[in-house]
């Protein structure tokens, strides 16, 4: 029985939806997104008091939005490098693994041996096992990689996770923002409305969350808003104090 279920637990595939799957990256590039925007906002109205000729409220948009393209294209590269690095350096710790395979196969069979003993399996079991994994070397592999070096294939594509961040910061990014568009509304009333905006963002950013993880409710949106508050707090406290 316990064979069984080991086996099952390598193989079985992970069926999420597609926010699932890039959720990690859309709360990334979403909350760094609101918070850097808002960080923007906050640090003009914070060290000046208050933005308040049409001048002022252009200064804002211009450098918000310099501000969220930038920033938005550095962490999607970010993001593409990481996950492209991380893919390379399995590769290459694979590819030793499978030279060894080849050049020292009993030594190895020993070396799974103990990581399965390690693993609360028994003497006989862990033979058996063993012997199941040699006649698969893929699977073989999968098992050396996962339980001997922490790692697992990661199926995940970089362009589309450095996409993803970045449509998720610039989406995300332009909420606070969206107040100093509209010339009729000043700079005072600008920045409340940013502030308004910006807890609206972070909320809907917790409802995606508690979405995809069907975790509480409270908790998955109360830890975005406290977190993502706690920083939008820091970035005006920042701007109060320069000005």
């Amino acid at each position: 029985m316990g064979i069984t279920r080991f086996f099952h637990f390598i193989h079985s595939p992970s069926r999420r939806s597609v926010f699932g799957e890039y959720l990690k990256e859309i709360v990334y590039g979403a909350n760094d997104g609101i918070i850097t925007t808002f960080a923007v906002v906050s640090g003009f109205a914070g060290a000046s008091g208050n933005v308040d000729s049409t001048l002022g409220v252009g200064v804002v948009v211009l450098f918000g939005l310099a501000n969220l393209f930038a920033d938005a294209t550095s962490m999607g590269l970010g993001d593409f490098l990481s996950l492209r690095s991380e893919q390379d350096s399995y590769r290459s710790a694979r590819a030793q693994e499978k030279n060894e395979l080849g050049r020292e196969p009993m030594n190895k069979k020993e070396e799974t041996l103990r990581l399965f003993r390690k693993r609360g399996y028994s003497q006989e079991e862990s033979y058996r096992m063993t012997d199941i994994l040699a006649k698969n070397e893929e699977l073989w592999l999968d098992f050396l990689m996962q339980f001997k070096h922490g790692e697992s294939n990661s199926e995940e594509k970089p362009a589309v996770n450095g996409l993803v961040t970045f449509i998720s910061f610039l989406i995300f990014g332009t909420i606070p923002l969206i107040p100093y568009f509209f010339a009729s509304v000043d700079a005072d009333a600008s920045f409340v409305w940013a502030v308004v905006n910006t807890v609206i963002a972070l909320f809907l950013l917790g409802l995606l969350r508690w979405r995809v993880t069907r975790l509480s409710p409270v908790r998955s949106v109360g830890e975005v808003l406290i977190l993502g508050g706690l920083a939008a707090v820091i970035a005006y406290i920042v701007g109060i104090l320069v000005g």
